[in-house]
């Protein structure tokens, strides 16, 4: 499936949350909490008064999910069956999939203001993973793994003010020691801040 180009805010308000897409602290950023609550379109919700039905709300959870981390719909799948395969709760065994993603990483570590631009500092060779050069997106991030960027990358504008930050808060399972982040262990469901019933989403795929 091809990447959504699109407009972002649009996203976000579809599926209701801050889906990180935009940088934090920005007027675009404060515009778009402002209309979180408000559907896209210029009229708003239009259609019929139904209630929404099982699939529906399915769905909205797995698109949410799926929007959150920036994905597409076989990539997002292809998680799904990772986990279905491990014993415990398959939802949760989801989240820490794609919470575990380098890109995902690059973005919790603060070394980036999105998680787009995490995934294009990735894919175009600015970030380290035990001081060698890691451009996949995707790569699955093991605890004890070393995450930082080339000395070169520390420059970009929109890292260094990150870099320089000193009141930026890092998720108790990661730890960052300037520009070098760690991934110290997996996270738990209730450190992870999205916002979806992964439950559903089980139940989308197990139809």
């Amino acid at each position: 499936m091809s990447r959504y180009t699109g407009p972002k805010n649009r996203l976000a308000r579809r599926e209701g949350i801050d889906l990180g897409l935009k940088t934090s602290g920005s007027k675009a950023h404060a515009s778009l909490l402002r209309r979180l609550n408000v559907p896209p379109g210029q009229h708003g919700p239009k259609g019929s008064r139904r209630k929404p039905s099982d699939y529906s709300f399915q769905l909205r959870e797995k698109q949410k999910a799926k929007r959150f981390y920036g994905i597409g719909e076989k990539q997002f799948r292809n998680y799904y069956l990772k986990a279905v395969k491990i014993k415990g709760n398959t939802g949760e065994h989801l989240l820490t999939y794609l919470e575990s993603r380098l890109d995902n990483i690059v973005y919790r570590l603060n070394l980036a203001p999105t998680r787009t631009m995490a995934r294009q500092l990735t894919s175009h060779r600015h970030v380290l993973v035990n001081d060698k050069i890691l451009s996949i997106p995707s790569y699955q991030v093991k605890a004890g793994d070393v995450i930082s960027l080339k000395p070169k990358s520390m420059n970009i504008p929109a890292v260094k003010k990150l870099i320089d930050e000193k009141n930026l808060l890092t998720p108790k399972w990661l730890e960052r020691k300037g520009p070098v982040g760690k991934m110290v262990r997996l996270p738990e469901r209730t450190e992870i801040d999205l916002e979806v019933n992964e439950q559903l989403i089980v139940e989308f795929y197990s139809r």
